[in-house]
């Protein structure tokens, strides 16, 4: 064997190596992020500890999952819209959160919000009936 066959070989070996490295780097970031992500959408605090703060939120007729969320991270109910449309996805609530408006609490989380979107009556309708 002549000495450039062996050069290009260990050449060859030594780029394999790097190339499985890189795609074993990847993996693990990537498994990485996933288990960031399901860790945060089950165990995700509120924002605040008790009282918190009342934040008056209006859901239009029509907002998907990801437009909710927006508007709830822009408030400041919510660290990140993207944990909270994985969270209304998996939860028994899906899309049965109803337009109005809803008087939610920076002590609340995502599932109790949930909970007050997806009454029967949004609770600022029954107080101004009474």
């Amino acid at each position: 064997m002549s000495a450039s066959k062996v050069v290009l070989n260990i050449l060859h070996v030594c780029i394999s190596i790097l190339v499985f490295l890189l795609v074993l780097f990847g993996l693990m970031k990537l498994g990485t992020a996933a288990y960031d992500m399901g860790y945060r959408v089950f165990t995700e605090r509120p924002m605040e500890n008790e009282p918190g703060t009342d934040v008056v939120v209006e859901i239009r007729q029509g907002m998907d999952a990801g437009s909710i969320g927006t508007v709830l991270e822009e408030k400041r109910l919510i660290r990140d819209a993207r944990v909270f449309v994985i969270q209304m996805q998996i939860s028994a609530f899906g899309k049965k959160v109803k337009p109005g408006r809803y008087t939610l609490n920076t002590s609340q989380t995502a599932r109790e919000m949930l909970e007050i979107m997806t009454a029967e009556e949004p609770k600022e309708e029954e107080e101004k009936d009474e």
